[in-house]
């Protein structure tokens, strides 16, 4: 298929549905079934098979027709994390009973990894899943869950085997987060929202069809969570109109007493460096697409994470006395995280967790050095330990 009969396609549907008339649910389930919702994924699961480099034009055709939006801000986890980890590891019936509600957004999804003691050591989780006939019994805790408030469904990573080194003894689950054992409580941050979760479970259960892959292989797929996720998190500050560069951008225009020469050399090296992240990203989503995310994805969030960090303090100093106000310190718990949405003080502090989230910093760097460089791996002396001999 080329673009062009891919336009044409996207005019018929419209000609067909008309957003104007068509229920909104209606319209984005039809959307998921031509085709037209993510239109790299493979046909018969909401796509054509095409170039990932082509979806952004599909967007913008149904948002200038007036077509309702499946609210992708609300369900990050879900579009960015769940979706293609299920697309390359799940099974046929997992992908059509979880994929086309998850795009519609009827089923909001979190990510249940981290833990008070399995943070950048994500493979020393506890939290325990015993198997009990065809379900599994899960107790344990987990923390620093973005969007568990409002999840009905959560990808979980559970320690199934703990007499086996911690690498493989994990497996990972699809997690119904409405049932009576699972309790959410809410982390206020920095910028005074509520963000964040923990989550604690106590005999939650959980059908062995919604085991993502084999018993034990749970780190690999996490790997395939964490590498999409990576991707995902690096492109934000990149954009060139809607992401911080574009930001910071308008900023340096509409303060030009402020200018000087260093801001006007920093902003630019900045720019480019946005820019170089943004032209990386279209090539690592395209792998994605393809079923094929890598460690590449370390280094584009590694270097996200230090963009919009300088960027947003630029942005401060180049508002002077205004950049040090702040809108609202109310505690909420907000349904979806908009960088833009408030002022250059949030900004600044939101910024603070992007070297945190999605792997820190300090763990994405090893990962480069290793896997991308082939540097000396750091010595790990409980590597072929069995689990439940390693301190902690």
């Amino acid at each position: 298929m080329t673009i062009d009969e891919l336009r044409t396609r996207i005019r018929e549907f419209l000609a067909a549905n008309d957003p104007a008339t068509t229920e909104r649910l209606e319209f984005l389930r039809a959307r998921y079934d031509a085709g037209l919702a993510w239109v790299y994924f493979p046909e018969g699961h909401g796509g054509l098979g095409l170039p990932h480099g082509w979806q952004p034009e599909v967007d913008q055709l149904f948002e200038q027709a007036g077509a309702p939006d499946n609210n992708p801000a609300a369900n990050v986890i879900g579009l960015g994390m769940a979706g293609p980890t299920i697309l390359a590891c799940g099974t046929e019936e997992q992908k059509k009973r979880f994929l086309r509600p998850l795009w519609t957004g009827e089923e909001i999804w979190c990510q249940l990894f981290s833990e008070p003691g399995a943070g950048s050591d994500l493979a020393n989780v506890s939290t325990r899943a015993v198997r009990d006939g065809h379900e599994w019994v899960v107790n344990g805790q987990k923390v620093w869950t973005s969007s568990a408030h409002l999840a009905q469904f959560a990808i979980l990573l559970a320690r199934t085997d703990p007499n086996v080194p911690k690498h493989r003894g994990m497996s990972y689950f699809l997690v119904d987060m409405t049932q009576p054992g699972v309790e959410v409580r809410p982390l206020r941050q920095i910028t005074g929202e509520a963000e964040f979760n923990e989550v604690f479970i106590t005999d939650a259960r959980v059908p062995d069809e919604q085991r993502l892959g084999a018993e034990g292989d749970g780190w690999r797929i996490a790997n395939t969570t964490l590498n999409t996720e990576r991707v995902a998190i690096g492109g934000r500050a990149s954009a060139r109109e809607s992401g911080l560069i574009g930001v910071v951008t308008d900023t340096w225009r509409a303060n030009q007493e402020r200018r000087t020469p260093d801001l006007h050399d920093r902003l630019l090296r900045l720019w480019v460096d946005a820019e170089v992240a943004r032209l990386t990203g279209l090539r690592l989503r395209q792998k994605l697409a393809q079923g094929q995310p890598g460690p590449e994805g370390s280094a584009m969030k590694l270097s996200f994470a230090r963009i919009a960090q300088q960027l947003s303090g630029l942005e401060v100093e180049l508002l002077g006395e205004d950049g040090l106000r702040y809108s609202d310190w109310t505690m909420v718990r907000p349904e979806r995280v908009d960088m833009n949405a408030r002022d250059a003080g949030y900004r600044y502090l939101r910024a603070k967790g992007n070297s945190i989230e999605g792997g820190t910093s300090e763990i994405l760097r090893n990962i480069v050095s290793e896997r991308i460089l082939g540097l000396p791996a750091e010595p790990r002396t409980d590597k072929d330990r069995p689990w439940k001999e390693v301190a902690r």
